[in-house]
């Protein structure tokens, strides 16, 4: 067996073992692996916009610094705009010379979406990157001012229809990003009831379910927007504020080998930047594209992702 065969099989044991692969253990294992993709050069991004949904603590946060450092304009995407001024003074203090701005959106408010989408595609010339990170689990079921399950309203209507709305300043080559969950595996698309109206309702799963939704629609939205690098990138088990709160248990017992906030969108960051960029409509982790199942169960039947796509077009109002 050859190295870089030797160092496939070790990735795929981490990545199907799950707590290995997902915990702050995979990256440490697979850096030291033949064959791990570079870093992205310094100033790699120097010259290009980014925007950053949620992007005021945890993941969103850490994307947009990493971001800066490379060279990037980002623009932080956030709901309480005074909470985004601190943090964009915070990424002044933290990357010398960076260049961020503030954009208040309610992103589970498909109306605040469209007002946002019209403001950004009118007021930038371009867009290079896009990252759809922002994301919620509430206790209980919740919804929108529309009237749909928050989480799936927030983690994949809002995201295609920004999206859709800021394809006219989107640049050849831009790379558009969800940051979905390790979660969607145990997860299949239940499209018959994407709202989440039957049965006893469970954050996790909501959550979970609205993460295996983004993941089937990625080919789909590949095509959708062509000219663009479509992908989601599940940042593992890392030790956010989300998950501080939302999941307390889990990260009582596991928080000895959650990754950092830093370490979960390092993948995020190098898709963002990595030259060539590599194919869309793909699931990343750990700088490796990795499968949309681990488990037969998870499968969609045939025509399921279709149905699902033409409701997410119904709701969110798209040609």
């Amino acid at each position: 067996m050859t190295f870089q065969a030797a160092s496939r099989a070790v990735d795929t044991v981490l990545d199907r073992s799950v707590v290995l692969g997902f915990s702050s253990v995979g990256p440490a294992v697979r850096r030291r692996l033949p064959g791990w993709p570079a870093d992205p050069a310094s100033g790699s991004l120097t010259g290009k916009v980014a925007a950053v949904t949620g992007a005021t603590s945890g993941l969103g946060l850490a994307t947009a610094r990493g971001l800066a450092a490379l060279g990037a304009t980002v623009h932080l995407v956030v709901r309480d705009e005074e909470k985004g001024r601190r943090v964009r003074d915070e990424l002044f203090a933290a990357v010398p010379g960076a260049s961020v701005v503030v954009d208040r959106c309610d992103l589970g408010d498909l109306d605040d979406v469209r007002d946002l989408g019209e403001r950004l595609a009118g007021g930038l010339d371009r867009l290079d990157v896009l990252v759809h990170n922002a994301g919620a689990m509430p206790s209980e079921r919740t919804e929108s001012p529309q009237g749909h399950e928050l989480t799936m309203s927030l983690h994949v209507l809002a995201p295609v229809l920004l999206t859709d709305l800021l394809a006219p300043v989107l640049t050849d080559g831009a790379r558009v990003l969800f940051v979905t969950s390790g979660g969607m595996y145990g997860q299949r698309l239940v499209e018959d009831d994407l709202e989440y109206e039957r049965g006893d309702y469970s954050p996790t799963t909501a959550y979970a379910r609205s993460k295996r939704l983004q993941v089937e629609l990625l080919p789909l939205l590949q095509r959708r927007w062509p000219s663009t690098s479509v992908y989601a990138t599940h940042p593992g088990w890392a030790d956010t504020p989300g998950v501080q709160t939302s999941l307390p248990r889990f990260r009582q017992v596991m928080r000895p080998v959650l990754r950092d906030a830093d370490g979960g969108a390092e993948t995020t960051v190098w898709l963002a930047a990595t030259d060539p960029a590599p194919e869309g409509g793909t699931l990343w982790h750990d700088r490796r594209q990795r499968p949309f199942h681990l488990l037969p169960t998870t499968r969609p039947r045939l025509g399921a992702v279709d149905d699902a796509w033409a409701w997410v077009r119904a709701q969110a109002d798209l040609a």
